[in-house]
């Protein structure tokens, strides 16, 4: 997509008042629906609305706007079905659950290229107090990779969509990569499914989010200091 795509996107979908863009959905409404979903409609989505939600990944945040996320999108049916055999769909049905990987109108698989980092923390402005690259903290690579997977996330749902998110085994990994094609720097994180969603009762019973409460506000978020 150009640069001129993301304003026209969003303004075919809501009114300008006042000069802002008022989106169809508000964002509380978003968060509201966002839950893990695991059987899709068969209902396919237009490219056009696919093409928006991968587009958010030139708005994530990373460290040093190092901008080392990348995304696989497989929307062909037969490539959905190699990539949910790659990553053992199987698992899920024989739970009960819906073929819902294979299922999905698109598959989002979330990847993120490490050297990225490097390369923009050898750059002058980066480097740290005895000129040499910092030492990391944390993966920053794989940070930045979710905050991506979690815009696509919401901006699916905002199209009226629904998600699901997976892992890759890490013996079923290299399957994935050869399945993809990925180059040996890009290393996948996470993959994301995108549909309509169907009858999804399995997921409330079954899942986690079924079989365990959420944890009280107070346990997770702490005020000046823990």
């Amino acid at each position: 997509m150009k640069g001129a795509s993301f304003a026209w996107r969003r303004t075919e979908h809501a009114q300008i008042v006042h000069g802002r863009i008022l989106c169809r959905m508000e964002f509380r409404d978003v968060l509201k629906r966002r839950r893990i979903v695991r059987a899709y409609a068969g209902e396919p989505v237009p490219r056009e609305t696919i093409e928006w939600i991968v587009g958010t990944i030139r708005r994530a945040p990373s460290a040093g706007f190092s901008q080392g996320q990348r995304f696989v999108v497989v929307t062909e049916e037969a490539n959905r079905r190699a990539v949910a055999d790659a990553v053992g769909e199987e698992f899920y049905v024989e739970q009960g659950f819906d073929p819902w990987i294979s299922g999905a109108a698109a598959i989002v698989v979330v990847c993120t290229r490490e050297q990225d980092y490097h390369e923009r923390y050898q750059q002058p402005d980066k480097l740290g107090t005895e000129g040499t690259e910092i030492v990391w903290p944390v993966p920053y690579w794989h940070v930045d990779a979710g905050k991506a997977a979690m815009l696509v996330i919401l901006a699916a749902i905002d199209e009226g969509l629904a998600t699901g998110v997976f892992g890759f085994p890490d013996e079923r990994l290299g399957a994935v990569r050869d399945l993809l094609g990925l180059p040996d720097d890009v290393t996948p994180v996470e993959g994301v499914t995108i549909g309509h969603s169907g009858n999804d009762t399995v997921s409330d019973r079954r899942s986690s989010r079924g079989t365990r409460p959420r944890k009280p506000l107070e346990e997770l978020v702490h005020w000046e200091h823990w």
